[in-house]
């Protein structure tokens, strides 16, 4: 794709360059804004769905910029303040929600399932919160469960139209004969987890999910426009509507039969919001340091042993047989020696990255609307980029 000049106005688009310290063979500001650009070049056409990208470093803005369109139908363009589908980037906000619900008394990691939905199957008796928080907890794949149940009546049941409700997803993991397998023996990434979690949170704080996120989440650190997005509930505002390529047109495909489950990926949030989540998250303004670091405590399993991602390869297993590092909420393996905590989000139309390099003070978001892009990829380009100029 083209590569366009550095004016902001062509795409409507913020950049704010702030100064660091560098070394002697460090880029200079303008040198370094134009390596990033570069990074972006082959996705960077004004008249495409896009993406926006921050860079934080030392608590300041180091890049910040939007490419590209979020809307086809209007040409309205992506900017600072445009809302994506965060997707699974979504699960370190469900995480944070049940860890103020464990500050505030009224649940603990341990409480098991059975304690909250009595309904709950024998096979969920001995899983925990920590086991949802960590995908320890073996809970089937509901989008399998949705699978078999559509097949089994023998028709569609659930469309882009007519979306899965978490309520739905409770009632066919009740339905299913046994978990994956038993909790704490094993991990497996699971969107059942965060679907249940956000159920959790609902009923331990007596309102809507989209609720009890609004005021001591997004309220407290200033999140004015982010959302949790239910359709015919709730709207949004400078929305970026998803996109994916095909037969070379770009097509809108912004909704799924999976896209009303909040827990799990229904956030819609911008890079304003986000750099103040990432505020928040730097100067413990929700959670002492002391209680978020079991959010960031790699899990084990009952044995002791550390986890890895399944042998089988799927949609939701990028490296079968490989070790993967998970807390609460965010994957926290290591990069090149650089402490790290990130998440990636995937859903119809959307990709969305956030990379944390506490020690390194360093941030990096990507929120995308168009399919195929490889936001972890963009970002690690980003963090090598950074992390070998402070050398």
């Amino acid at each position: 794709m083209r590569t366009i000049p550095t004016l902001t106005v062509l795409l409507g688009a913020v950049l704010i360059i702030a100064p660091l310290e560098y070394g002697d063979n460090s880029p200079s500001p303008p040198e370094r804004d134009g390596q990033i650009d570069a990074i972006f070049a082959p996705l960077n056409q004004p008249d495409e769905p896009g993406l926006a990208v921050l860079v934080k470093s030392k608590g300041q803005f180091l890049f910040e910029k939007a490419f590209g369109l979020r809307d086809l139908r209007t040409h309205a363009k992506n900017s600072a303040n445009t809302n994506f589908r965060l997707a699974s980037f979504t699960k370190q906000f469900t995480a944070m929600a049940i860890m103020l619900l464990v500050h505030d008394g009224k649940l603990r990691y341990d409480d098991r399932l059975p304690d909250i939905f009595p309904e709950f199957p024998a096979y969920g008796n001995a899983i925990t919160i920590r086991h949802l928080l960590t995908h320890t907890s073996g809970l089937p794949d509901y989008e399998d469960l949705m699978e078999k149940e559509e097949k089994d009546r023998g028709g569609t049941i659930w469309s882009a139209e007519h979306q899965i409700q978490d309520q739905e997803v409770l009632r066919l993991l009740e339905q299913a004969p046994a978990g994956k397998f038993a909790p704490g023996s094993s991990w497996a990434y699971s969107n059942s987890g965060y679907v249940v979690l956000g159920l959790i949170v609902a009923k331990a704080s007596g309102m809507p999910y989209r609720d009890f996120l609004q005021k001591p989440i997004f309220a407290a650190v200033g999140m004015t426009h982010s959302v949790v997005y239910e359709k015919g509930i709730n709207e949004i505002s400078n929305r970026a509507f998803g996109h994916s390529l095909e037969n070379g047109k770009w097509l809108e495909t912004d909704q799924s039969s999976t896209s009303a489950t909040p827990g799990d990926g229904g956030i819609y949030s911008n890079l304003e919001d986000l750099a103040k989540w990432d505020e928040a998250l730097q100067k413990h303004t929700l959670l002492s340091e002391r209680e978020m670091a079991v959010a960031l405590t790699p899990v084990k399993l009952n044995n002791g042993s550390e986890t890895h991602w399944p042998t089988e390869l799927g949609g939701d297993n990028p490296t079968p047989g490989k070790p993967v590092s998970y807390g609460f909420g965010w994957f926290l393996d290591p990069y090149k020696g650089h402490t790290r905590m990130w998440h990636t989000g995937e859903t119809m139309g959307f990709r969305t990255v956030i990379q944390r390099f506490p020690a390194d003070q360093l941030t990096i978001v990507i929120l995308s609307n168009r399919a195929g892009v490889d936001t972890k990829a963009l970002s690690d380009q980003i963090a090598e980029l950074v992390l070998s100029a402070a050398r």
